[in-house]
């Protein structure tokens, strides 16, 4: 075959392959899609706040303060999933942006959020479909009630508790970040009333590390979660328990560690904090993926980085969420990595950077594999904006989601790979029912 004559064969191939995707989901299965109250795993809801005062522990790293990224097709505002979001949260009844109907609707919207009170952060999962959210924050707040909002609490300032301006110098958004861990754990420390940083590890595991995990249980965290990937590399190697405590012995009383070394302290107390997690019940959620700023190291959030630490026998007893499945260019490597036995993924962040029908195309792969396994997820956050915020943000990640699962569901049945009895089956796993296995709930009537 000459290469002209290939290429167009190869053409054709593509094209048929491209032919056998669904283009739009069946209209049946999507109304049932409609019906089904999700499980949120992965989100950072605002608490509610007074006039004046502001919420700082959404995230325990906020982008907000970055410099500026360029925002894709999918996150502008002319999207017209918020135009939709607008009509069916708000009322709209224009298929426009006037400033003058933009001002009215920003008007309604706040004659329901103080008319709701309290209630309002419900209100508005129970207009999206969303039974319950689990919360990233550094802590809940006011309108977080108990019914719609489950706690995820961070953990990565445990794994850094030496001096950290070394590493805080690698980048802009790292000083920043870096600062805010600093801060983070003197919190944690005050909390179990530890006021210097113990001059052992061992003693520093004993009275920081698991009493402020049990601390988190018991204060009713369903998971933990790590941002690691903003902070450095996720190749957590395995380090023995002598090496890392000659380490932080040599800097617990000051100066700043080569970072080779301190690198090494981090990798051993990654994995000590995981597998005392894993005692406690408690999946470890990591950040995987593309992520905000213009210094994110995205090759350093790969997440097959991570396969030595999947493969740790003695991490078998603990659960692994990888948030945002490797998003957005990693998400084939993760369907790999779902075949360990302690593995997950969710669609979180995916179901705001990509499209209905991009996004199809990867829930397709993943469902092909493990459909047990794959967790729904908005990544909702607050924007600081009027017009556009975290209420909009659910509402068109809930929508992407929902009709990427459709489009999926539908090319598997068109396929012939599945029935229709399963693709409901299927959708209610991917929405609800793997979270209620993975986090050892029980299906309420």
């Amino acid at each position: 075959m000459s290469r002209k004559k290939f290429l167009v064969f190869f053409s054709w191939l593509l094209s048929a392959a491209a032919a056998t995707q669904a283009q739009t989901a069946d209209p049946a299965l999507m109304a049932e899609i409609h019906k089904i109250r999700a499980i949120d795993n992965h989100s950072h809801p605002p608490r509610l706040v007074a006039t004046g005062e502001k919420d700082d522990e959404f995230d325990a790293l906020p982008c907000d303060p970055l410099e500026p990224s360029d925002s894709n097709t999918m996150t502008r505002p002319d999207n017209p999933q918020y135009l939709a979001a607008w009509k069916d949260l708000w009322g709209y009844q224009f298929n426009d942006r006037s400033k003058m109907h933009v001002q009215a609707l920003i008007a309604k919207k706040t004659q329901i959020r103080e008319e709701k009170g309290d209630a309002y952060p419900g209100w508005v999962l129970d207009r999206l479909g969303i039974e319950t959210e689990f919360a990233n924050r550094v802590a809940l707040g006011r309108g977080l009630d108990a019914q719609h909002f489950r706690w995820v609490p961070f953990d990565d300032a445990l794994i850094f508790p030496l001096d950290n301006s070394g590493v805080g110098s690698e980048t802009p958004d790292r000083k920043f970040f870096f600062g805010r861990e600093t801060m983070l754990l003197q919190r944690y420390r005050g909390e179990m009333g530890v006021s210097a940083l113990p001059q052992t590890l061992a003693e520093y595991e004993t009275r920081v590390v698991t009493p402020e995990l049990e601390k988190q249980k018991q204060a009713g965290a369903v998971a933990i979660k790590f941002e690691a990937a903003y902070l450095r590399s996720l190749d957590f190697a395995p380090v023995e328990q002598p090496d890392a405590s000659a380490v932080y012995a040599k800097y617990a009383r000051g100066g700043v560690a080569e970072k080779a070394e301190y690198k090494r302290l981090q990798d051993y107390l990654f994995r000590f904090v995981a597998a005392e997690a894993g005692r406690l019940g408690l999946p470890v959620h990591i950040h995987t993926g593309w992520g905000c700023g213009g210094y994110f190291s995205i090759q350093g959030a790969d997440p097959l980085l991570l396969e030595s630490l999947l493969n740790d026998s003695r991490l078998r007893g603990t659960k692994f969420v990888l948030l945002h499945g490797g998003a957005v260019a990693y998400t084939r490597q993760t369907a790999f990595l779902l075949t360990k036995p302690n593995v997950y993924a969710d669609l979180s962040e995916q179901t705001w950077l990509e499209s209905p029908r991009r996004l199809s195309q990867v829930l397709r792969y993943w469902l092909d594999w493990y459909p047990e396994k794959i967790l729904y997820g908005t990544d909702l956050y607050p924007t600081g904006s009027t017009d556009i915020d975290w209420e909009e943000i659910g509402w068109q990640t809930n929508d992407t989601a929902r009709r990427a699962l459709g489009i999926a569901l539908t090319g598997m049945m068109q396929d012939g790979e599945i029935t229709r009895p399963r693709a409901r089956e299927i959708a209610r796993m991917v929405l609800r029912g793997n979270a209620i296995k993975l986090y050892g709930w029980s299906e309420k009537p």
